[in-house]
């Protein structure tokens, strides 16, 4: 059992790429295949928050968990975004941004895994979950405008809460880098 919050985050990693097959064979339709990527979106996103529970409850946190589980997370916003913006005509821009930031904080976060993980932040876990509630309303077939223009706010949030992140992940990475430093 203390294996499972890393499996589900396993899981995480293996919908990414049918949550894009099924996107793209939609292709903006918001037909059946639609509706599954939605289902299995939403399914992925529910792992997020159940693989973190399970760890700290059950006190098996690993560097394994500390790690995937964040690109886990990126992964399965990015991926979807990203066929978002192909099918939908979501704009560039924020998959761009969010892009950059991601790989930036992973680099860093691996650069420094010899001798420090870095966590996700509080304000990163708010910026997923806010990523996550925009896509699942992209997702959403058939509904009014009005769902769109809360998923496109929800998203813009999300964007400048990963700039300022970004900023703290730095300092964070620097502060991890400057002990290395000091340590050899």
């Amino acid at each position: 059992m203390e294996r499972l919050p890393n499996w589900l985050t396993w899981a995480r990693l293996v919908a990414v790429p049918i949550v894009m097959v099924l996107l793209a064979a939609d292709g903006g339709n918001e037909g059946p295949e639609r509706v599954w990527a939605l289902v299995l979106f939403v399914a992925a996103a529910l792992t997020d928050f159940l693989d973190g529970y399970l760890a700290r409850r059950w006190h098996v946190i690993t560097s394994f968990g500390k790690l995937a589980d964040p690109l886990a997370d990126k992964a399965l916003v990015l991926g979807t975004l990203l066929m978002l913006c192909i099918t939908d005509g979501v704009p560039w821009w924020a998959f761009a941004v969010l892009l950059v930031r991601e790989v930036a904080v992973t680099v860093g976060r691996l650069r420094v895994v010899h001798t420090a993980v870095i966590p996700a932040s509080r304000g990163g876990k708010v910026k997923t979950v806010l990523q996550l509630v925009a896509l699942g309303l992209y997702l959403l077939p058939h509904m009014p405008h009005a769902v769109d223009t809360v998923a496109w706010w929800l998203l813009v949030a999300s964007v400048v809460l990963a700039v300022v992140t970004w900023v703290d992940y730095e300092a964070r990475l620097a502060r991890a880098r400057r002990i290395a430093a000091d340590a050899s």
